[in-house]
């Protein structure tokens, strides 16, 4: 049996298995519903609010300002469209290079004629006009900023205090999908005044299917998810007990081991990029991804010179049981291209593989992945 690369960190992390074992109690004995009375049912809702406190101790905020969603996309829309329903937003201030979970609500919002969706201008290398920014805020009373922390393709990173202090200055509120970048960059929420941030626990070695939505105290929503009385009245449903767990879990891992994992992955970056400039002559790097100073540390987007092959590239890959991403992987399966890649203009004929890695990855794996790229280019 071939042994899998795998370099798609950026779509999905495994389970570590601590946080498996921190997760399997509430699948198999405190099975009850957290809303329940009973002790069954008290256990799993401590259980719950256990890990909202260990959450809001890493981000440095307050429990009651934590929400947990069934991941980026719903914490995504509840701040978009809640916004829009509760706080009299006018505008809502974006990127082309978000991830679709904020582009596509901020389109059906428009389509909708709910809100003046505005986009901001961006540099060759996909970063934030910062100027721009500004002269739309000055024009555009009631609006909400909002833009990721780190882009989930090209690695680019967003200056959030510089954001922050041009929303207050123009009364605007800010959010920012922080989904690649918590457990992997140090936050805290005492230092940056934000008004919602957005996480998944499957980025950061925990379970898919569970995330949180930060909501400042100074903002009131109305819920997305209408129902129970869940959430304290912000997201009905029955509580994920073992999934919240677990994210907890995996976030307070990842925070303990941050500087080391951080280094090391970083290494492996460096050591993909220096094998590639050596091996392949017109080699580029999309985005931001290239500077390994201002770019997210486990992310490389490269591009190859046109080739006979690249159309069959990502596939010839995964056949030598390699996975890697052309793109976000919520559109892989599909012929749509990159709509990141297609904002930052790179040229059609080239062909784009995202490399994303965790601490699970080696150097011998890159090293193979470089042999098997050779072959299929015909170097």
């Amino acid at each position: 049996m071939r042994e899998t690369i795998y370099f798609d960190n950026a779509a999905t992390t495994s389970l570590a298995a601590e946080v498996l074992e921190v997760m399997l109690p509430y699948f198999k004995d405190v099975y009850g519903n957290g809303s329940s009375i009973h002790g069954m049912g008290r256990k799993a809702k401590s259980a719950v609010e256990n890990a909202r406190k260990k959450v809001a101790e890493i981000l440095g905020t307050s429990p009651s300002e934590l929400f947990f969603t069934s991941g980026g996309t719903e914490a995504n829309n509840t701040v978009l469209r809640s916004a829009v329903e509760s706080l009299g937003i006018k505008t809502v201030i974006s990127s082309s290079i978000e991830h679709h979970a904020v582009l596509h609500p901020l389109e059906y919002l428009s389509s909708k004629n709910l809100v003046n969706f505005k986009l901001v201008k961006l540099d060759e290398n996909g970063a934030v006009d910062y100027k721009d920014l500004e002269e739309i805020l000055k024009k555009s009373p009631n609006a909400l900023v909002s833009l990721m922390h780190g882009n989930n393709e090209v690695g680019n990173i967003l200056d959030l205090k510089r954001v922050s202090r041009l929303c207050r200055e123009n009364k605007a509120l800010f959010h920012s999908d922080m989904v690649q970048t918590i457990g992997k960059l140090p936050i805290s929420l005492q230092e940056i005044d934000i008004d919602f941030i957005s996480g998944s626990g499957h980025k950061f070695h925990g379970p898919k299917g569970v995330g949180f939505l930060y909501i400042n105290a100074n903002n009131k929503l109305m819920p997305f998810l209408h129902g129970g009385a869940q959430e304290r009245n912000m997201r009905g449903g029955t509580e994920n007990v073992a999934g919240v767990a677990g994210l907890a879990s995996a976030l307070e891992l990842a925070n303990k081991a941050m500087a080391e994992r951080k280094a090391y992955i970083l290494s492996l970056k460096k050591h993909l990029k220096r094998e590639l400039e050596a091996s392949f002559e017109g080699i580029e790097f999309n985005g931001l991804s290239g500077d390994l100073d201002n770019s997210l540390y486990h992310i490389l987007n490269v591009s190859f010179p046109a080739h006979k092959d690249n159309e069959m590239l990502l596939f010839s890959l995964d056949i030598e049981g390699i996975c890697v991403s052309g793109g976000s992987a919520c559109s892989s399966g599909t012929d749509i291209g990159s709509h990141v890649l297609e904002a930052l203009k790179i040229q059609d004929d080239r062909a784009n593989v995202r490399f994303s890695f965790s601490e699970q990855n080696t150097v011998e794996e890159i090293d193979k992945t470089i042999i098997v790229l050779k072959r299929i280019l015909g170097k």
